[in-house]
């Protein structure tokens, strides 16, 4: 079946099966590997990309649910908030092993685009199901949380 959509900024028609996870059109179809596989459930969130700017988890949505749509990817990610978690993650040296962060750059950038400045429950609620096996949520909150007052001015 060929299944057309929009990923990041690009037309694209897959030929792919339409029960295929999303995440392996991405990966193993298109060859964009940013977006990781963590568990295969939707449980730990390193799957996360954005249809349509909300954040998905990439690896239980199949293929043919995202028919026309906008997919954007850790690669393709762009805009003021994007700009803003990011480089708040670097200054604030967020990563260590590095696996689950495009999962979490994502998420994060998706409550920025929707709420300019979150609390600490915000920021809970929009991370939830984001899993870090390096547990660098302090950073992850504090580097949100830096992004937002960087967005704010």
């Amino acid at each position: 079946m060929a299944v057309s959509l929009s990923l990041n900024g690009k037309d694209l028609s897959l030929d792919v099966p339409d029960d295929m996870p999303l995440l392996w059109a991405i990966r193993g179809v298109v060859g964009l590997t940013g977006t990781k596989f963590g568990c295969g459930m939707a449980q730990c969130g390193a799957c996360t990309v954005h249809v349509d700017g909300q954040p998905i988890r990439s690896c239980i949505t199949p293929v043919s649910a995202v028919s026309g749509q906008k997919v954007t990817t850790i690669e393709g990610l762009q805009g003021k908030a994007a700009q803003a978690v990011q480089a708040a993650w670097v200054r604030l040296e967020v990563p260590q092993c590095g696996y689950c962060q495009s999962g979490q750059i994502m998420s994060a950038t998706a409550l920025l685009t929707q709420n300019a400045k979150p609390n600490d429950a915000d920021i809970n609620a929009a991370m939830n199901g984001n899993i870090c096996r390096c547990a660098t949520y302090q950073r992850i909150r504090a580097a949100i949380h830096t992004a937002a007052k960087s967005l704010q001015g």
